[in-house]
């Protein structure tokens, strides 16, 4: 569609005449003519916010953009393949967080998906974010759907996001500079921000509500756990104070009101809504199966509930820490995160319940199994496999053993195998993710009757072993692909542990010190404050693993047991901005899109890791290898 007929379609649409194209775009088309006044003959292009005024935007959104983090990220490895863009927006439309590739950063600013954009509707016309803010509805705004001809290049699908009040609070948006002609090629794009912006609320629910029960509904058990559709906060009276957005729409449906009017939910009790009251609530919990927690509303819809416990108000750190056994509490230093999750693992480390302890690569799954075990009173061995790393042939004899000469190579006598090696104990099956399908449904039948059978043996043997499961891996994800079982899943699911990453901890000091006091084999080792804030500096993609690893190299090569900045492996060791680049290096145009970044940020890393969508450690690495200095 040209130019001229984009215009003549909305000066059309703008008289009165029908089109074929969705309400919301005519809805929205209509409000830029007749209330917001702008004309479609005038291309206004993108507007990015000064950069004071961002600043303002964003200190204002800092506790929903922390929040956010994380579901953005992880929004970004879904659709950032597709050359996908992931922008957060505020209650006025601009953007205050932002992922997209850094190597199409002038395209991107120049068409407004960049940080600081602003997409409310009075400023850039009908578009996802503008129309978002104005329906409260997820959408996505087309090519030629836009009002402005500047814009009618994009594709953008935006979700809202809603405070636990139920206030529009926010926009979370996918965008792509050019993309398929037909509209429903939007459709997957439109189901990732959904469902990335319901996670988002669901989080900032669980983080106000720490002190008040939480509902978690889903249509089918299978789901309750691992991805609930909607969540309500109960206070100790039995009233809803807050919700998700769909919780609002199931508490509205349950009673016949209006969830956009959530001051006619918030407040009442639950029991106007559903067919429980508070004293209902401590059977939801975990305790009985999923399939077992159905609730009806008042209208007769039927959903499954996990009712999640309040933590003690009068708890304090301290108190907490005294319930904590100790092989758990070894663990950290009061970093909040940890202790939380510390606090989690003592109530289970006792119990029967599968656990699935989840963290990126390095962040120390292994130690908080074997904390576990050691805090549960179970009798027998502790027993680590690492499903990646044992080969597939050979992980079926590995786990349930095998008779003499059950195959080519098998011990004559036989091999007990790790599952038996357990009895009495923890079974911990790290990278659980990597097992083989046929294997998953054996471990299954493990989990279910207690029972192995050895290769080439016609005999069961009974076993009694508490299996603790890890990996860095969406397993979910894993399901829908057909590569992992959704009954073991929610067998090995039961409760998650999240370990946080070193880089978002608030113990590092301490790790450090733990560290040189391991490595220091007797001999008393300290590091100096520069040495210290270069470690902190560093991103550690491999979280405690590439620290332990670090702190050897420089206890080994430390000569008078001051680790300091020189002792450092040469990959965390600061540029020196007095050594002269290469004088014969071919000019690189990542070079100037760094030096671009750096200066916009005021020369802030985390800022610029931020923008590039990097972490900090590559920034520091491309700042060396190109030379940069500030000016």
């Amino acid at each position: 569609m040209s130019d001229f007929e984009h215009i003549k379609e909305i000066e059309t649409v703008g008289s009165g005449v029908q089109s074929q194209r969705d309400h919301v775009v005519l809805d929205s088309w209509l409000r830029c003519l007749n209330e917001h006044n702008l004309d479609p003959s005038k291309q206004q292009g993108a507007y990015i916010v000064p950069a004071t005024q961002l600043r303002e935007h964003r200190q204002q959104s800092e506790e929903l953009i922390n929040i956010a983090r994380s579901g953005i990220e992880e929004l970004y490895r879904q659709v950032g393949g597709q050359n996908y863009v992931v922008l957060l927006s505020d209650q006025k439309g601009v953007t205050v967080e932002f992922m997209g590739d850094a190597f199409f950063n002038n395209q991107l600013q120049k068409a407004g998906l960049f940080m600081g954009s602003e997409w409310s509707e009075e400023r850039a016309g009908t578009c996802a974010v503008g129309a978002c803010l104005k329906t409260g509805e997820t959408l996505t705004i087309h090519q030629t759907d836009h009002f402005d001809g500047m814009h009618t290049g994009l594709s953008c699908t935006a979700a809202p996001i809603y405070s636990a009040a139920g206030e529009l609070s926010a926009v979370l948006d996918i965008s792509l500079l050019s993309s398929p002609i037909v509209k429903v090629s939007q459709n997957l794009a439109l189901h990732f921000v959904e469902a990335a912006a319901r996670r988002i609320e669901l989080a900032n629910l669980m983080a106000k509500s720490p002190h008040e029960w939480v509902l978690r509904f889903a249509r089918s058990p299978d789901f309750l756990d691992v991805d609930p559709e909607a969540a309500v906060a109960i206070d100790g009276s039995g009233n809803v104070s807050g919700l998700t957005h769909n919780g609002a729409k199931l508490l509205a449906k349950a009673s016949q009101r209006v969830w956009r009017e959530p001051e006619a939910l918030i407040g009442q009790p639950i029991s106007l809504f559903l067919e429980m009251d508070v004293n209902d609530l401590p059977q939801l919990t975990r305790g009985r199966p999923a399939v077992e927690r159905l609730v009806r509303t008042r209208f007769g819809h039927g959903y499954f509930v996990h009712a999640i416990e309040p933590q003690p108000k009068n708890a304090s750190l301290n108190h907490k820490k005294v319930d904590v056994p100790k092989p758990l509490r070894k663990l950290s230093d009061n970093d909040p995160a940890m202790t939380r999750m510390q606090y989690r693992a003592g109530k289970l480390a006792n119990t029967n319940v599968g656990i699935l302890i989840q963290g990126e690569t390095g962040t120390g799954k292994e130690y908080l199994a074997r904390a576990i075990h050691e805090s549960s009173g179970r009798q027998g061995r502790f027993v680590a496999i690492n499903c990646a790393a044992i080969p597939e042939h050979l992980i079926e004899s590995e786990l349930f053993g095998h008779l003499g000469g059950a195959f080519t190579g098998a011990a004559p006598k036989g091999r007990k195998g790790l599952i038996e090696e357990a009895d009495k104990g923890t079974l911990f099956l790290d990278e659980i993710g990597d097992m083989p399908l046929v294997l998953q449904s054996r471990l299954l039948r493990v989990l279910s009757e207690k029972q192995v059978q050895p290769v080439g043996s016609t005999h069961m043997r009974t076993v009694d072993v508490r299996v603790l499961a890890a990996t860095h891996r969406s397993l979910v994800e894993q399901v829908a692909a057909g590569e992992f079982r959704a009954d073991l899943l929610y067998r090995i699911n039961a409760a998650t542990l999240t370990l946080p990453a070193l880089r978002n901890r608030c113990d590092f000091k301490w790790l450090v010190e733990k560290l040189l006091e391991r490595h220091g084999n007797g001999q008393i080792m300290s590091i100096s404050d520069s040495a210290l804030i270069s470690l902190k500096s560093h991103d550690w993609p491999g979280n405690l693993r590439e620290l332990d690893n670090a702190i050897a190299v420089a206890v080994a090569l430390t000569e008078t047991g001051l680790i300091d900045v020189k002792d450092l492996p040469e990959s965390l060791l600061p540029y020196n901005f007095d050594e002269e680049a290469e004088s014969n290096a071919a000019p690189d145009p990542k070079s100037q899109l760094l030096k671009e970044a750096l200066e916009m940020c005021d020369w802030n890393i985390s800022a610029a890791a931020r923008r590039l969508a990097v972490d900090r450690s590559t920034i520091h690495r491309q700042i060396k290898r190109f030379g940069l200095a500030r000016s």
